[in-house]
């Protein structure tokens, strides 16, 4: 025989999915929250919350929580709280049967976040409160918060994807580090001048590769906090993208072509972080895509590239297969990959954070005969900038 719930009644020792009446017999009518009524604050409040007095009784219920359940705000109010609280856990138990709050000890105050499932299966964080009428007094109710589960598990994939990813991408530099410093250590007299040198600047070559992982851990975080720093100015774009189209053409044999419209404005950017996303975009296409690389500058009026200003477009194309249109949307996502030669995934995420931070856009396009095409559209300064 089930426990009996707070209202004396069975209590169910599972979730109920049966049908939920619509009749007017059971659903009481309840008028529209007035702005100074609990109902009106409950309604305010971003995540799912819910109230039950002692008796098991729900006094209150909020939109969010109401949705999360599948019951209306109205057929909760004066049900029992185990037939509006419907979720079980892995081993088949109600929320109410585990916690057990109505007959907890007078010390107990509330009942951490937990993970709880609905009967089709969406998982539902539920955190308790134990309202008493003073400390260690007498128990009025209970008020319970619902979030919606799949928000932390994405945030637990990302950590997840972010421990992997800085695994295997610390590994591969430092073995290369760890070897080369050995093999000098214990041959030293016997490597000629050329051997050092060569084993030197791999090391370096390795540093260089672990301090830029850093660098772009460091971004991604501090864009995913919102406190990155910009220092906007003035910028001559022609002059920055010219440094960075030689450096990365010393570096590879693929041909870089660069081409700049006359007259072009200056830009309103941070010159360290308008270089990194052209060099990000730039080494990108070297990287994945196949052919010539052309790197542009022109110049967009105020409607076509930003609704209300004037833009300056940098247009990176490669000869590569391009990017299919179905997946275009994760190119911005972080860890995303989109060749054999692997990477860090973190490029295009910090292109697109740092563009948006000076308030332009990243788009991705099929290029003209085929491959890549990724527009980087920058506002303009201002005169008074």
């Amino acid at each position: 025989m089930p426990a009996p719930g707070p209202s004396g009644a069975p209590r169910p020792t599972g979730c109920d999915n049966r049908p939920r009446s619509t009749g007017s017999s059971r659903v009481p009518h309840v008028a529209e929250p007035q702005p100074s009524s609990l109902q009106f604050f409950a309604n305010a409040y971003p995540d799912g919350t819910l109230g039950a007095d002692v008796s098991g009784t729900v006094t209150v219920i909020n939109d969010t929580a109401a949705r999360m359940l599948h019951i209306t705000v109205a057929e909760a109010i004066g049900r029992p709280l185990d037939e509006v609280l419907l979720l079980q856990d892995s081993q088949g138990r109600s929320w109410l049967d585990y916690n057990r709050p109505f007959e907890s000890i007078n010390i107990r105050t509330g009942i951490p976040e937990q993970s709880w499932q609905l009967s089709d299966g969406t998982e539902v964080l539920v955190t308790a409160r134990l309202v008493r009428r003073e400390p260690l007094g007498e128990l009025l109710g209970v008020g319970l918060g619902l979030r919606g589960g799949r928000g932390r598990a994405r945030l637990d994939r990302e950590r997840s994807d972010l421990v992997a990813t800085v695994a295997h991408e610390l590994r591969s530099p430092l073995t290369g580090v760890k070897g080369f410093v050995q093999a000098m250590l214990n041959r030293w007299d016997k490597l000629n001048d050329e051997q050092k040198k060569l084993m030197l600047t791999t090391v370096n070559v390795d540093a260089d590769r672990l301090s830029r992982l850093i660098a772009e851990l460091l971004d991604v975080a501090r864009i995913d906090t919102g406190r990155l720093s910009i220092y906007a100015r003035p910028v001559d774009a022609a002059l920055l993208v010219g440094r960075v189209v030689d450096s990365v053409q010393a570096g590879t044999a693929r041909k870089v072509v660069h081409t700049v419209a006359e007259s072009l404005p200056e830009i309103a950017a941070d010159p360290d972080k308008f270089t990194q996303v052209v060099t990000n975009l730039v080494e990108n296409a070297v990287r994945h895509g196949e052919g010539t690389i052309t790197v542009s500058l022109t110049h967009e009026a105020a409607g076509e590239g930003l609704d209300d200003r004037e833009a300056v477009v940098l247009t990176v194309d490669d000869e590569g297969d391009g990017i299919a249109p179905e997946i275009r949307r994760r190119v911005f996502t972080k860890f995303w990959t989109g060749g054999v030669t692997g990477g860090s995934g973190l490029g295009m995420y910090i292109v697109n954070g740092l563009t948006r931070a000076h308030g332009g856009r990243v788009e991705v396009d099929d290029a003209p005969g085929g491959g890549a095409r990724v527009r980087v559209i920058w506002p303009i300064a201002d005169d008074e900038e």
